[in-house]
């Protein structure tokens, strides 16, 4: 039977209007509300100024411990990186290849910090205490020259290192 464009159109409309009201009044039900002090575990953000760093601290030499047990095995001994694993050291912006490393690309220590806090080791997220991330964010930047092995890196003097290309990157953060 042939039914008009119109009244065909009609009764889709009408179809999908019902069954979004439909699913508007189901809820999955899944999972439970976590409480204010278990998201505080999740609530780790580290702006580019340091403002969200937490307490604690760490030096090169500290962390070139912790760095061999916990992150050698993917990134190398002197992190150099190996198969599908990079480099954290060495590296170039400019250079032909271009080799995007800590030390040569990322902006701000901050962001060394956020990132191993929440990501390292891969087997094991956040399982490191904030004393072994600043011990090995300290490592990492010693490896990478930008400072001394017994420095004491924390959330004092952690956003004052300034990265090599600090400059190569436009905040855009505030642009409405």
């Amino acid at each position: 039977m042939f039914m008009p464009k119109y009244t065909l159109l009609a009764a889709l409309s009408l179809g999908s209007m019902l069954s979004t009201a439909l699913v508007a009044q189901q809820t999955p039900h899944l999972g439970k509300p976590i409480s204010e002090a278990q998201l505080q575990g999740w609530d780790l953000i580290v702006s580019p100024d340091g403002q969200g760093l937490p307490s604690g601290s760490g030096t090169a030499a500290q962390g070139k411990a912790v760095y061999e047990q916990q992150c050698a095995a993917c990134h190398g001994l002197e992190a150099q990186g190996g198969a599908g694993v990079p480099g954290l050291v060495g590296g170039s912006t400019t250079a032909t290849p271009v080799l995007l490393t800590v030390g040569s690309y990322w902006p701000y220590t901050s962001t060394l910090y956020d990132y191993v806090r929440r990501a390292m080791p891969p087997t094991a997220p956040k399982s490191l205490s904030d004393e072994q991330v600043y011990q090995v964010v300290a490592y990492i930047l010693h490896l990478n020259g930008l400072v001394d092995a017994d420095m004491v890196i924390d959330s004092a003097s952690l956003p004052k290192i300034e990265m090599p290309n600090h400059a190569g990157f436009i905040d855009r953060s505030a642009v409405q």
